[in-house]
């Protein structure tokens, strides 16, 4: 019998990683597609929608529920099996950390460029100020961002792994 956490930690861990691979591979390309304008404007109202309860249950369950199951019993089924939990852990926590230190800082930074804007700040206005905010944040944070899906990848897969 698997242990209920270890089922929730896939579960969650599945979900998030779903989460990030549609970002990487359907809302970033798509995203790509529009002007300067468009696209400062939705990754804004994105990172306003994301942090949402639903998203940060999961958000913190894929370090939780791991780490949990790594603290219970995991029904006898041998040092293995503990050490793919653990590496699991491991891509979760190093995910999240890209997540806070890189991500996070130019979203928020994403958000103050329009702030400023709309205080009259930087650029002075016109289509230019979506242009540089753009130019400061999509490579960055798409960079961070595939780095972070494999991880989260990864961490579903070891933790699929040891409830196979």
């Amino acid at each position: 019998m698997f242990s209920p956490l270890l089922m929730s930690a896939v579960i969650a861990a599945g979900l998030y990683a779903g989460f990030m691979l549609t970002f990487l591979v359907v809302i970033m390309p798509g995203l790509a597609l529009l002007p300067d304008d468009g696209f400062t404007a939705a990754m804004r109202r994105f990172n306003e929608k994301v942090p949402g309860p639903g998203f940060l249950l999961v958000f913190l369950g894929v370090v939780a529920l791991p780490a949990a199951a790594l603290v219970s019993d995991l029904g006898g089924r041998g040092d293995r099996n503990w050490n793919l939990v653990l590496a699991a852990l491991v891509c979760a926590v190093i995910s999240h950390l890209i997540t806070i230190t890189g991500n996070i800082p130019l979203n928020n930074a994403l958000a103050g460029a329009e702030g400023a804007k709309a205080g009259g700040g930087v650029g002075g206005g016109g289509g230019g100020d979506a242009t540089v905010a753009r130019a400061a944040f999509e490579s960055r944070w798409n960079t961070l961002h595939r780095i972070r899906t494999a991880l989260s990848t990864a961490s579903f897969v070891l933790l699929a792994a040891v409830v196979l």
